[in-house]
C-alpha cells in the first residue's frame, strides 16, 4: 500500500511537471521566443512521442523559425507511421503553403480529400484541420463528401456554421433546418444563430430567404417545425398576425397548450397591434380549456377596448365587465378584474364614487397581502384622480409597510412622492425621491432621479416656485386624462416663465400631450423650440429622439427622422437613446442590421 502511495506521488510529480514545461513553452512562443519553445517542445516529444499538443506546438515552432524541412519530417514520419490520421496530409498541405509551394500544397489537400473516400469517417478530422488553416472551401467539400460516403453521417449543424461564415446564407438555414428535423430540442440554440442574420425588416434578403426556404419545406412536408420557424419569423418581423395564423395551426396539430398564443396578445398589445390583440383574444376565449384562461383572455380583451372603442361605445366595455360579474361572481379571485373595472369608471367613465365603492367593498375581505396591496394601490390611484391626497398617501403608506422590500413597495414610495408633487409639498417628495434613487427597480430609480432634478432645478431661481407649482398642477392634470386643459396650463407656464429653468421641462411636457391629442404639428414645432434653445441641456437627446420618432409614426418623413437619429449618434454619445438610434438610422439609411 505504502508503495501504491510513492508511485502516486512520483507520477503526480512527473506529470506536473510535464505541464509546467509545456506551459513554459507556450509562454515563450507567445512572446516570440522560438528558440527557447523550440528547444523545450523537442525534450517533451523525445519523453512523450504520442503526445499531439507537443507535437503540434514543435510543429508550429519550427514553422515560425523557418525550419520547414524539420517540420515536414516530422509530419511525414507521422503520416507514413500512422494509419489513421490522414487529417495530418492537411499539416504537410500547409506546411508547404507557408514556403509559396502552392502546387504542393494542393497535392496533400486533395489527397487528405481522396482518403476520405475510403475512410468516410476520418472526415471531421479533415475538415477540422482545414477549418484550422481557414480554408473553409476544403472544409466544407470535407463535411459534404463524408455524408455523401457515409450516409448515417451527421455533419449538417458544421456544414450550417461553415456556410454561414462563407455567406452562403440559404444553405446555412436549410442545414440548420435538417439539424432541427432530428432534434427539435435546439431550436432555442439555432434561432439565437438565425437572429444573427434575421432583422425586424421583412425585406431584409436573409428574411425572405429564409421564408421563401420554410415556406416551401411546408408544402413538400407538413412539418409543425416549420409552422414554429414561421411563427419565430414573423414574430423577429413584428408581423404578429402572420404569426398567429401559424400559432393557429401549431395548437390545432400539437398539445403545446395556448401559450404561446396567449404571448402574442401580450408583443401585438406592445407594438400597438391592437385589432391583432384582440383576434388573439378572441381565439384563446373560443379555445380555452379552464375558466381561468378564459376569464384572463376576457379581461385583456376589456383593457384594449378602451384603446380601440370611441367613447361612445364605452357602455358596450361596462356591459362586458357585468357580463362577467354575473359568470363568474365576486370573490376575492375576481380582485384584479374589479380593479380594472374600478379604473375604467374613474379614468374612462369619471365615475369616481362608484370607482371608489367597487374597491372599498373588497378592504374587509380576506385577502393575501400582495392581494391587499394591489387594492390599497389602486385605491390610492383613484383618490389621487379625486384629488384627495392625504387619504391616498395614507393607503400608499400601508402598502409600503404591508410588503416591505418589495418592487411594489418602492413603486407605494414612488407614488407619495408624486403625490406630494402634485399637492406641492416638494420637500417631503424629494426626501422620498432620495431613498428611491438606489431602489433595485432601475426603472423606479430613473424616474425618482428625474422627478427630483425637475424638483430641484425649478427651486434654485425661485424660491416660491411659482412656475413648478403650475408645471405640477398640468401634470396631475395629464393623470387625470384632461389633456387638453393640461396643454392650456403649460402654454401660461410658457408664456409667463420664457427663459426660466422650467421652460424646457413644459415644452417637453407639452409635446408629449399634443402627441396624446393627435396635434402631431404642434408637437413638431414644441420638439424644434427644445432643440433650438435646449439642445445642450439634459431634455436635448430627448426632444431629438421624440421628434424622430414622430417623423417616423405620425408624419411619415424617414428622412427627416433618419437626420435627428444621426445627431443623437454624433452628438449624445452617452444618451440612453443611443443605441436605438443608431439602429433606427442604419435601417432608414439601408444598412443590413447585424
Amino acid at each position: 500500500m505504502r508503495s501504491l502511495y510513492f508511485f502516486l506521488i512520483l507520477l503526480c510529480a512527473h506529470v506536473s511537471g510535464f505541464a509546467q514545461s509545456e506551459q513554459l513553452a507556450r509562454n515563450y512562443f507567445d512572446r516570440g521566443e522560438f528558440e527557447k519553445a523550440e528547444n523545450i517542445y523537442e525534450k517533451l516529444l523525445d519523453q512523450e512521442p504520442d503526445n499531439s499538443s507537443f507535437f503540434y506546438g514543435l510543429i508550429a515552432t519550427y514553422q515560425q523559425l523557418e525550419k520547414y524541412s524539420e517540420a515536414e519530417r516530422l509530419l511525414k514520419e507521422r503520416v507514413n507511421n500512422t494509419a489513421n490520421a490522414p487529417h495530418y496530409l492537411v499539416e504537410l498541405g500547409h506546411n508547404f503553403e507557408l514556403q509559396g509551394k502552392s502546387e504542393q500544397a494542393l497535392k496533400f489537400y486533395d489527397e487528405a480529400l481522396k482518403a476520405i473516400e475510403s475512410r468516410p469517417n476520418y472526415a471531421f478530422p479533415i475538415a477540422r484541420a482545414f477549418e484550422k488553416y481557414s480554408k473553409l472551401d476544403k472544409a466544407v467539400t470535407a463535411y459534404e463528401l463524408g455524408m455523401k460516403m457515409n450516409p448515417d453521417a451527421e455533419y449538417n449543424i458544421q456544414l450550417a456554421r461553415l456556410y454561414g461564415e462563407q455567406g452562403e446564407i440559404e444553405k446555412m438555414f436549410s442545414n440548420y433546418i435538417d439539424v432541427l428535423g432530428n432534434n427539435p430540442d435546439l431550436l432555442p440554440g439555432v434561432s439565437r444563430i438565425y437572429g444573427q442574420f434575421i432583422t425586424d425588416d421583412p425585406a431584409n434578403e436573409a428574411n425572405i430567404t429564409f421564408r421563401k426556404l420554410l415556406l416551401k419545406r411546408l408544402q413538400e412536408d407538413q412539418n409543425i417545425l416549420y409552422n414554429n420557424m414561421l411563427s419565430w419569423l414573423f414574430i423577429q418581423q413584428k408581423e404578429y398576425q402572420k404569426a398567429f395564423q401559424q400559432e393557429k395551426a401549431i395548437y390545432r396539430r400539437s398539445n403545446e397548450g395556448l401559450g404561446a398564443i396567449l404571448r402574442l396578445t401580450v408583443m401585438a398589445r406592445e407594438e400597438g397591434q391592437l385589432q391583432t390583440a384582440l383576434d388573439v383574444l378572441d381565439f384563446i376565449i373560443a379555445e380555452a380549456p379552464n375558466q381561468d384562461l378564459k376569464l384572463q383572455a376576457h379581461q385583456l380583451r376589456l383593457n384594449i377596448l378602451q384603446q380601440t372603442l370611441p367613447k361612445e361605445q364605452f357602455s358596450e366595455i361596462k356591459q362586458g365587465y357585468n357580463a362577467l360579474f354575473d359568470t363568474y361572481g365576486n370573490g376575492p379571485a375576481m380582485l384584479s378584474l374589479y380593479i380594472d373595472y374600478a379604473n375604467f369608471l374613474a379614468f374612462k367613465q369619471a365615475e369616481i364614487p362608484t370607482a371608489e365603492k367597487v374597491l372599498r367593498d373588497f378592504l374587509d375581505r380576506d385577502l393575501k397581502e400582495f392581494e391587499e396591496a394591489a387594492l390599497k394601490m389602486a385605491l390610492a390611484d383613484i383618490l389621487v384622480l379625486d384629488e384627495k391626497f392625504n387619504q391616498a398617501l395614507i393607503y400608499y403608506s400601508q402598502v409600503q409597510n404591508l410588503i416591505e422590500n418589495d418592487v411594489v413597495a418602492q413603486m407605494a414610495r414612488f407614488k407619495v412622492a408624486k403625490t406630494s408633487y402634485y399637492k406641492g409639498d416638494f420637500e417631503w417628495a424629494n426626501i422620498q425621491l432620495d431613498v428611491l434613487k438606489s431602489a433595485t427597480s432601475q426603472l423606479i430609480a430613473n424616474d425618482a432621479m428625474e422627478l427630483s432634478l425637475l424638483i430641484n432645478e425649478n427651486s434654485r431661481e425661485d424660491t416660491t416656485r411659482a412656475a413648478l407649482k403650475k408645471y405640477a398642477r398640468a401634470d396631475l392634470l395629464a393623470f387625470q386624462e384632461r389633456e387638453r386643459e393640461a396643454i392650456k396650463l403649460l402654454d401660461s407656464v410658457l408664456a409667463a416663465h420664457r427663459g426660466e429653468s422650467i421652460e424646457d421641462d413644459a415644452l417637453l411636457k407639452q409635446a408629449k400631450l399634443f402627441e396624446q391629442t393627435g396635434q402631431y404639428k404642434k408637437a413638431e414645432e414644441n420638439y424644434l423650440r427644445l432643440i433650438t434653445h435646449y439642445q445642450n441641456d439634459i431634455l436635448g437627446d430627448n426632444a431629438h429622439y421624440y421628434l424622430a420618432e414622430l417623423y417616423v409614426q405620425k408624419l411619415e418623413q424617414p428622412q427627416k427622422a433618419r437626420e435627428f437619429y444621426e445627431k443623437i449618434i454624433f452628438n449624445y454619445a452617452d444618451s440612453i437613446y443611443f443605441v436605438d438610434a443608431r439602429k433606427k438610422f442604419r435601417q432608414l439609411r439601408g444598412d443590413e442590421i447585424e
